[in-house]
């Protein structure tokens, strides 16, 4: 992973997991030991999912880039495929509370997406690798 891709990764984990913990907090003093579950789940589920994308979208671009648009995709079909299959598995638990993990979700994917824009707006990405002084220049004819 290339140092502009894990600062834009650092830059969205780190509020999100911020987000996180303070829905935890909330969740546990609200709904007890069963909302803490739930703000724990959902929390992790955002962090691992939108991680494990960020870190094969980025190793797919640094090793076969004209593949980034198909991986991408790929990647989040996985997921809502994924999340689709967790929701009906866990419909009608008693495990944890739901509701505090659909709104800890939710808070975190804005916090994740929040983040991410604002560290891709900031980190300085080359969109194109310099010529160095050792390297001939082929003229254009």
């Amino acid at each position: 992973m290339q140092e502009h891709d894990a600062r834009v990764l650092r830059g969205a984990a780190i509020p999100t997991a911020v987000v996180g913990l303070i829905a935890m907090i909330v969740a546990f003093a609200i709904a007890g030991t069963h909302g803490l579950i739930g703000a724990v789940l959902g929390t992790l589920l955002v962090i691992v999912f939108f991680a494990v994308s960020a870190v094969i979208i980025a190793w797919t671009g640094e090793r076969r880039p004209e593949l980034l648009l198909p991986v991408a995709f790929l990647v989040y079909t996985t997921k809502v495929g994924i999340l689709a299959a967790a929701l009906i598995l866990f419909k009608g638990t008693t495990a944890f509370d739901s509701n505090v993990l659909a709104l800890t979700t939710l808070a975190c994917v804005i916090a994740w997406l929040s983040g991410h824009a604002f560290m891709s707006m900031r980190v300085k990405r080359p969109y194109v690798e310099p010529v160095s002084d050792a390297e001939p220049v082929e003229e254009q004819r």
